[in-house]
This record gives structure tokens, sequence and C-alpha cells, in this order.
């Protein structure tokens, strides 16, 4: 049997500190011994990079990761395709043949039908300006809402509890209820995906046509009156038209620069329609309307949204949904994430970095927060404190 003076000598030697061999310690101690070996062979200036500016590196990583994996968008990622723009007309009073001439395109003889369908969540103020916004167009209002979020939290009923908010509308709604079955550690999306398909449904029940125009959007993506109108009368628009909506955050007091086109108009046709809120063509109407996200009366409907909506994994950290947080951050028009602006250029990056500027005009927004402006008052400018609950 070989002797323990000859333990070194069958492994093979990594040359960094050969006086370690031969040394009768337990393995814990020859450890110790090579590490102590190795920290010899350094200088001063690598050993304190090893040991401070690595881990300082390691937790920036951690905390600040998104942010920077968002800065190098511009590296792998390519912009999309550009949407073919289309210029809008409109003046009030100018007759409609007038209007849909300078589109380039003709004008019916009757109006078409036009159905509204949104999912909902809990967005009442919003849902009550939209459809007061919509109401003289609309042939019917399509609304579906579930009893859990599309994250698979428990959610009451709130249209149904809030309905006799809606009684204007009462005589041309189609309401219906889903149940909801998000499954634990499933995308979000996949839920989402599941309820637009019912919504889908629903459209039928509520007696969509061919040729209807059918408005997808989310409850605060709200055309204008005018914008739906023209599309109703003019003959020949696009089957299916994106919508340039004025893009704000918390109020109408910030307007984001990033714009809003997710909305959108069909023509409707059966077997080929699907709800879905994606690009599905390339033509997008210029000036159409507003998306005012993440503007609700109360603190509590802030940290609901954002532990309840399709993107809940930007919550990394739960001091995020702290109420005095989320109020400082709506005040300064920040980010509730903490995040970089969405863009695919360094320059646009750079330039929309930093707090939303501060708007001081409230001219052309929808015309019910100006009938209401003590019940709205929080939306207009100059009104960022929110109520708690």
């Amino acid at each position: 049997m070989m002797s323990d003076d000859y333990y070194c000598t069958s492994k093979k030697s990594d040359g960094i500190c050969p006086d370690v061999c031969g040394q009768q310690d337990s393995p814990t101690t020859l450890s110790m011994s090579r590490l102590r070996c190795m920290l010899r062979g350094l200088d001063l200036k690598t050993i304190i990079f090893l040991l401070v500016f690595v881990p300082m590196f390691i937790v920036g990583a951690y905390l600040h990761g998104q942010k920077i994996t968002y800065f190098l968008r511009p590296l792998w990622q390519s912009p999309p395709k550009p949407f073919v723009e289309i210029t809008h007309y409109y003046y009030e009073n100018v007759p409609m043949e007038n209007i849909c001439k300078l589109h380039g395109w003709g004008i019916r003889e009757y109006p078409r039908r036009v159905f509204d369908a949104v999912l909902f969540s809990n967005e009442v103020d919003m849902l009550k300006i939209r459809w007061k916004e919509l109401y003289p167009y609309i042939t019917q209002f399509v609304l579906l809402e579930s009893n859990s979020t599309f994250t698979g939290l428990p959610k009451l009923h709130n249209f149904a509890i809030n309905r006799d908010h809606f009684k204007f509308i009462e005589p041309r709604l189609t309401y219906g209820t889903i149940g909801g079955r998000a499954k634990k550690g499933e995308n979000p999306f996949v839920e989402e995906a599941y309820q637009r398909v019912a919504l889908d449904q629903l459209l039928k029940l509520a007696g969509i046509e061919d040729d209807d125009l059918l408005i997808m959007s989310d409850v605060d993506e709200i055309p204008s009156a005018h914008t739906i109108n023209l599309l109703r009368w003019c003959d020949d628009i696009p089957h299916v038209l994106h919508l340039h909506l004025k893009n704000y955050l918390y109020s109408f007091e910030f307007q984001i620069k990033h714009r809003s086109w997710r909305a959108s108009v069909h023509r409707y046709q059966s077997g080929k329609t699907r709800y879905a809120h994606y690009r599905q063509s390339n033509y997008l109407l210029a000036d159409a309307g507003w998306h005012c996200s993440f503007c609700f009366r109360h603190i509590s409907d802030f940290i609901f949204k954002m532990k309840a909506y399709s993107h809940n994994d930007r919550v990394r950290f739960s001091h995020y949904l702290n109420p005095t947080r989320i109020q400082d951050v709506i005040c300064k028009g920040a980010d509730l994430y903490d995040m970089l602006p969405e863009e695919y250029t360094f320059k646009d990056i750079i330039g929309s970095m930093g707090p939303i500027p501060h708007s001081y005009s409230a001219v052309d927004l929808p015309s019910y927060l100006f009938e209401n402006p003590d019940k709205y008052r929080y939306l207009l400018p100059g009104n960022c404190k929110r109520e708690n609950g």
C-alpha cells in the first residue's frame, strides 16, 4: 500500500503552490492552504476588485437588471415595421361628405352599426367616461367580466355591483360573466386570451353582423366620438384600422411621448374577425382619442392593478406596493415599476428618461369630464392627490 508520504504524487500538480504537497493535514486545511497560496499570487488591487466590485456588480444586476435590459434593447430588438399613418381631418359642423372626401373615402347612404366590446376589471370611472363619450354612436355595448384577474387573483363582479351607474346604456347592453381558469404559475396572457375568445362568443349573442364596426380596445383606451362617427359614415375605410391615441399616465396631466396604437376598429367579418389586443393591420389613424393608463381615484386600485394585470412580473419588490410610495410616484409623474421607457433607439430611450413633464392643458379631452368637473377633478391637471381605500 502506498504511504501517506506519497499522497500528493498521485494527483496532477497545478503548479500554483507546490510546497502544499507532502503536508499531513486534513483536506479542509489543505484547501485553506491552497487558497492562501492563490491569494499570495494576486496583487492588492485584484483582491479589492474581487472582494468589493464583483459583489457590487452582482447586487446592482439584481436591483437594476431590468433597467439594464431595457437600456440595451436597441442591441437585441429591432423596431417594429412603421405604420401607414392616415391623416385625420375633423372640424365641428363641417359636412360629413366633405370630411370623408378629405380622407379619400366615399360617403355612405346610411351609417354602419357600431359595437363597443370590452373586458372589464375595476375601471368604473373610466368606463363611464368612455361610454358617455361614445353613447350617441354605439348600437350595442358589450361587456364581459370574470370573477378572477388574468393572474388568478379572486375578483368581484365590479360592473354588476356598479350597474346602477350605467342605466343610460341598459337598453343597449349585452353583459356576460365568465369563471376564471387561471392556474398558479401559468402565464397570465393565457387567461387573457381565453377571456378574449369568450368575448367573441358574447359579440355573436349581441347580434353583430358582417360590415358592422367593432371597437377592440381596453376600457382606458377611449376613441373620440367624432372618430367613430367618421368611420361609421365613410365608405371604403380599411377593414382593420388601428387608432393613434394620445397617451396619458395617472391623469390627463401627464402625457407620455410613447404613443398608444393597440386600440383598433374592425369591419366585422364572420369567421375571420377575432377579438385581440395586438397589431392586426398596418394602417393607423392619427389623433383618434385618448389612452389614460392607471387613471384611478383610489390608491387601492393602483395596488390591485399592479398585482392583477398581465405584466404583474414588473412588481419586483414588495415596497413598490407601498401606498405612500405610490402617491409620491403619481405626483412626480414617475414610473410605478421604476422602469426605463420602452423605446428602440438609444436616442429615444435617453430622451424619454425621467419623470413625465406636467401638462397645463386640458383642451380636447372627453366632454364628460367637463360636464362633471367636481366628480372627476382628480383626472384634470393640478390634482395628483388620490383617495385612500
